[in-house]
């Protein structure tokens, strides 16, 4: 089991620690539902230094992620990032990523932790144009700073403009004292704020200063069940629930990253399935009766037919309501469409809802 290099720090505050994705992680300090409140009015801190960069260098750079992820990375500029994903051969997807344009012939890549010696190869089974790889998952941490006062909590610790940072930019800046991190304004809660990144040997100071800094805003540390539910009320897929090896990017509603402007891996057999129509769909849904859905739920029409499964499901502590997603029959994937989720041996009615759950 790796430890990030905080883990002594998640462990001195109390942290309940759990194994994921080959790291012990912090899971909840003082309760779920009350860490995801913090991120929701205030400003939270997660420890994702678990998951993977993979820097690629080169001027074939460009070319390699434009043959193996499905957005288009040509309209990139620097100081951009896309979120995008790697499709397989079969049809389904190997890992969603994004994908950051560092300079003129450089990006990031940065992966899902339990996914990193399998995108490692499978990017690299394609690099057959000479670009530079190397693979920084080891030497650099990742901090996700969140909420509706991070900017204004955050702001003390650099000399820029971070309230200019738009979503889904970056800046490459001084930050709680380093030079050279990388302030990104991604996430994954849906309630703003940055992305840090910087190294292992680094990031305990970063880490400091960034409580320091939040102190009169309230800001708390956050364990990862707390980021599961925030990203759930968003409706943001996660890899190995929502997406995995065998869905395709067009039934899970990533038609939006899927670009058939350029060639990438099955973009032929992919666009084959656009056209014919997808035949099951990743929805949202919203519980009509009490209940709680869970992973690998059944989900049935009324007469009890098995119409699909639940991929992600939980109690929405900022909704009071249970939610999840899964797959369903297309027939059945239309808004407002009544199905049923069996939790043990009750049919449990729930509605096919609109994503985002949550709406600030």
């Amino acid at each position: 089991m790796k430890n990030t290099a905080l883990s002594h720090i998640h462990e001195s505050l109390g942290a309940k620690m759990v194994p994921f994705a080959g790291y012990n992680m912090p899971v909840q300090y003082e309760g779920v539902n009350a860490e995801h409140e913090t991120v929701r009015t205030a400003v939270g801190v997660f420890d994702v230094s678990h998951m993977g960069e993979f820097l690629l260098t080169g001027e074939n750079a460009l070319a390699l992620i434009q043959k193996v992820t499905s957005n288009d990375a040509a309209v990139l500029e620097i100081g951009r990032a896309q979120y995008s994903c790697l499709p397989n051969k079969d049809g389904g997807i190997v890992d969603d990523l994004i994908v950051y344009r560092m300079k003129e012939d450089q990006y990031l890549l940065v992966v899902n932790a339990s996914n990193i010696e399998k995108d490692w190869n499978w990017i690299s089974s394609f690099n057959d144009m000479g670009v530079d790889m190397r693979n920084l998952s080891d030497d650099y941490s990742l901090l996700a700073i969140q909420g509706p006062k991070a900017v204004e909590a955050m702001q003390s610790l650099s000399s820029i403009d971070l309230s200019a940072i738009k979503y889904y930019h970056f800046e490459v800046a001084d930050f709680a004292g380093i030079e050279h991190v990388i302030i990104s304004a991604t996430g994954y809660t849906g309630s703003g704020g940055f992305e840090i990144y910087c190294k292992n040997t680094e990031v305990e100071q970063v880490w400091n200063k960034v409580f320091e800094a939040g102190a009169a805003f309230g800001i708390k540390p956050i364990g990862l069940a707390a980021r599961d539910t925030l990203r759930l009320e968003m409706g943001f897929c996660l890899y190995g629930n929502d997406i995995n090896d065998t869905t395709s990017p067009l039934e899970a509603g990533l038609g939006w990253i899927t670009k058939f402007n350029k060639e990438f891996t099955n973009s032929e057999n992919l666009k084959a399935q656009k056209e014919a129509g997808v035949t099951r769909k990743l929805v949202g849904f919203e519980l009509i009766e009490r209940g709680i859905p869970r992973h690998d739920y059944e989900i049935v029409d009324a007469d009890g037919n098995n119409i699909g499964i639940v991929t992600s499901g939980t109690m929405a502590p900022s909704l009071g309501k249970g939610i999840g997603m899964g797959y369903v029959n297309t027939a059945h994937a239309a808004v407002d469409s009544t199905i049923y989720i069996q939790i043990r041996n009750n049919k449990v009615a729930a509605k096919v809802a609109k994503m985002p759950f949550y709406k600030k």
